[in-house]
């Protein structure tokens, strides 16, 4: 909910703001030494050594250097020495990471390059990576969850199938954000003000604030509120455009009928802004000495305006967009989590329920220029004979709930035996709408309209449900070598309803159009069951208490499902096979940590998002065939003195087609007998880069009474390629690798801390994805890039009670 303070949050941020104002005009470079940061950086460097970080990532707490997987932890204190908020400014740490997105609230995750580019829509298939808030999964068909990142414990990134104890969608990996939990011990508080402006764009804020209060010395709530506002970067610039409208007459004859448009009044400086409140508020009630319940409840609006992705046709960081465009994410999550002893088993309930509404509105009018050539599709009159402009808009609702329960039994961790099991089930609904309409079409002479202004429009109800029954058992062959195995079962099941297609789909299937309410027509029923086991066997040899190697095969899977359009036939599971060599690994007194995995992974049946022939850009998924990836990946962290600390992680992903993706054919299905081959055997995996690094170099020194700091960190990536599709990908491009250095700088007296940062320092152009709005095949030659954030300058002040 929105806090009563709001309005008087706002004011500080503001002033906060303009307290920097003197530093915008700064034109001169500002030389930083920087060897810089990595996803497994410890929160901070001991005397002593590096610092341990406890991890859940296998469904019990243990320290990160012992766990057989291949896992990054990014804790409290990495996370607000990189001043991360969001879900970009986590994945930019992350190696072996990669996403797509149009923004805020409308990115998709993968990991080790098992991407296909396709992924993503509203009403396809279901992500490739898993994505937890804490015990709960929240992953979601579309777009990934984008959680403010405050009083946070840690982000935990579990690279491979994660199959065993998490389940469908964690195909590619697992993505888990731990809170911090109420604390019945001592009474503590703080809050956190930031005042931001990028180089080239507007101003911006953010203030946060905690209180963990003990109510007694067996319960104690923990709230947490934030308001932050974005700044934009990106114009929105006038331009003319000059529709042809070919159409014909009554004798036969084909005559153009130009209508010039103009975007007048949308054009706005830095219009990609963004609004973000919520909060948190948990419970935690230690029932004896055994039992404990902690429900929770979190909540979150966020409002993005304009486009987030620039049209290097129109200019840097320009666009020529001629629809309003926004996008509002508004989610909350209630969740319970239960955990006790039976005997000397743990035993652990975690259930959740969850409901998101996203509403999207974006300019659809490349669609349009596509087809202007077409005689018949852009000319539209009024009543009194009047030309109306044919320019299309999209409109898309989704209303997605999800529940899931699962009971989780773990023997004593103290045992040669350990055994985890368990039982899981979840149900989620996607309520799915997407409208594309020109403004007076359904009211046009020529016009045949679906609904109201739509030419087409989709509307279907999604629900799927996954049952499962897992375990995995550890046991410890000699004192230094340990094997484990784990094995789930599944039951997957999918139905779609509704209605997708033009006027004419809706007349085949004997509605009345155009449509008197936007539910009177349903006649799509697709069903779609899958049932089969994933499985995993891992050996590790702790060669001493600071070195251990391990050896992993696993699998992961991911659910097939129902397409959308009438005579296209579901799509299959597919299934992700990983061969694994791994270490984590302590050198001189643990001030050297330094860990690492060596992988093959065969993707196998792939799920990729294509449009069809003469399908009139609609998109459906289809089954591609077969993908293999050789990988390394590895972090090292190095506490040079007690004031330096160097740490890096990289990542090195070759992914690619191990078989022939075959063309769709006119059956709207994979035809292979046709000989057309729409991407062949080698062709490299889009999204990921071959390689992705970051590094960061630390100092901590004392500046009078002030514990103080300096830090330089440089991200890179190589090339990414943008679409699995050979004509798909010629059309939008590829995007060039890039680097970009982030510094900071400052000092803490008692409880109370301030800094000043510089992210992306030398204002690096660098393009994360190429994409279209509407399908690449359509309107590949207008694609736009999603950039790095150009240079944002910041200061922050917190104190800590």
């Amino acid at each position: 909910m929105r806090v009563k303070t709001k309005r008087a949050g706002r004011l500080v941020l503001l002033l906060a703001s303009t307290a920097l104002a003197p530093i915008w005009g700064m034109q001169s470079a500002i030389a930083a030494d920087t060897t810089p940061a990595a996803p497994a950086t410890p929160d901070s460097a001991a005397n002593e050594g590096l610092m341990e970080i406890v991890v859940t990532a296998q469904k019990r707490s243990e320290n990160l250097q012992n766990v057989p997987i291949s896992l990054q932890a990014l804790g409290t204190a990495t996370l607000e020495q990189h001043q991360v908020q969001s879900f970009d400014d986590y994945a930019k740490q992350l190696p072996s990471v990669s996403f797509q997105s149009f923004g805020p609230g409308q990115s998709q995750l993968f990991f080790r390059g098992i991407s296909s580019g396709g992924d993503g829509l509203p009403f396809g298939a279901l992500p490739t990576s898993g994505f937890y808030l804490d015990e709960i999964p929240v992953t979601t068909i579309g777009s990934l969850l984008d959680v403010h990142i405050y009083d946070v414990a840690r982000v935990e990134a579990l690279s491979g199938p994660q199959g065993t104890l998490y389940g469908a969608s964690s195909l590619s990996g697992t993505l888990r954000i731990i809170t911090n939990k109420p604390d019945t011990s001592k009474f503590s508080a703080g809050y956190d003000v930031q005042g931001t402006r990028f180089d080239k764009g507007s101003l911006g804020g953010t203030i946060e604030g905690f209180v963990n209060i003990p109510l007694s010395n067996r319960a104690a709530v923990r709230i947490v509120g934030f308001d932050e506002h974005d700044g934009g970067y990106i114009d929105n610039t006038y331009h003319q455009r000059t529709y042809q409208s070919p159409h014909t007459l009554d004798d036969g004859t084909v005559v153009n009928s130009p209508i010039t448009v103009d975007n007048s009044k949308f054009v706005k400086k830095n219009f990609n802004d963004v609004d973000t409140y919520g909060g948190r508020v948990a419970l935690g009630i230690d029932l004896d000495d055994d039992w404990t319940v902690t429900p929770q409840v979190i909540a979150q609006h966020q409002r993005s305006n304009g486009s987030f992705l620039y049209d290097p046709k129109a200019g840097d960081l320009q666009v020529h967009d001629y629809a309003p465009e926004r996008n509002i994410d508004k989610w909350y999550q209630a969740a319970l989590t239960v955990e006790g002893k039976v005997w000397d088993w743990d035993v652990l309930y975690s259930g959740g329920y969850m409901q998101r509404s996203i509403d999207t509105h974006a300019d659809y009018s490349y669609y349009t220029v596509a087809y202007d050539a077409y005689p018949n599709y852009g000319y539209f009159t009024n009543s009194m004979g009047k030309q109306i402009d044919p320019t299309q808009y999209y409109y898309g609702h989704q209303d997605l709930t999800k529940q899931s329960h699962e009971l989780r039994f773990s023997s004593p961790s103290t045992n040669r035996w350990r055994v985890t099991a368990g039982l899981f089930y979840q149900e989620q609904t996607n309520q799915s709408q997407a409208n594309y309409y020109a403004p007076g079409y359904g009211s046009s002479q020529q016009g045949s309209p679906v609904y109201e202004d739509d030419i087409f429009l989709t509307n279907v109800h999604i629900v799927d449900r996954d049952y499962a029954v897992f375990s995995q058992a550890s046991y410890d062959i000699l004192p230094s070598v340990t094997l484990t195995g784990g094995v789930r079962g599944f039951i997957a099941d999918n139905t779609l309803t509704g209605f997708s297609g033009f006027a004419s789909d809706a007349a085949k299937a004997g509605c009345v159009t155009p449509f008197p309410s936007l539910n009177s027509c349903s006649y799509l029923n697709k069903k779609f069951n899958d049932s089969g086991e994933t499985h995993k066997l891992n050996v590790t040899w702790q060669i001493d208490p600071d070195r251990m190697v391990y050896a992993t095969y696993s699998t992961g899977y991911r659910p097939g499902g129902n397409n959308r359009r009438a005579g296209v036939e579901p799509y299959g599971s597919d299934t992700l096979d990983n061969y694994e060599l791994g270490w984590k690994t302590s050198w001189f007194d643990q001030k050297l940590r330094f860990n690492g995995a060596v992988y093959y992974e065969e993707w196998n049946n792939l799920q990729y998002a294509l449009v069809a022939l003469n399908s009139g850009s609609v998109t459906n998924i289809y089954n591609a065939g077969d993908a293999r990836v050789y990988g390394v990946e590895t972090d090292i962290t190095w506490a040079v003195t007690r004031s330096l600390t160097l740490s890096a992680s990289g990542a090195f992903n070759d992914a690619r087609l191990a078989t022939d993706f075959c063309a769709i054919g006119a059956n709207s299905n994979p035809d292979c007998a046709s000989g057309i081959i729409a991407a062949p055997k080698g062709t490299r995996l889009p999204v990921q880069p071959r390689i992705k690094f970051n590094t960061t170099a630390r100092y901590e020194f004392l500046l009078g009474e002030a514990d103080s700091f300096v830090q330089g960190s440089l991200n890179h990536q190589t090339s990414t390629r943008s679409f699995l599709g050979t004509t798909a990908d010629e059309l939008v491009g590829d995007s060039p690798g890039f680097t970009t250095v982030d510094i900071s700088m400052g000092g803490k007296i008692g409880n109370t801390s301030a800094e000043f940062y510089v992210q992306n320092l030398f204002d690096d152009r660098g393009g994360l994805t190429r994409n279209t709005f509407s399908a690449p095949e359509i309107s590949g030659q207008y694609a736009r890039i999603y950039p790095t954030k150009p240079r944002l300058f910041g200061v922050k002040f917190g104190q800590k009670f």
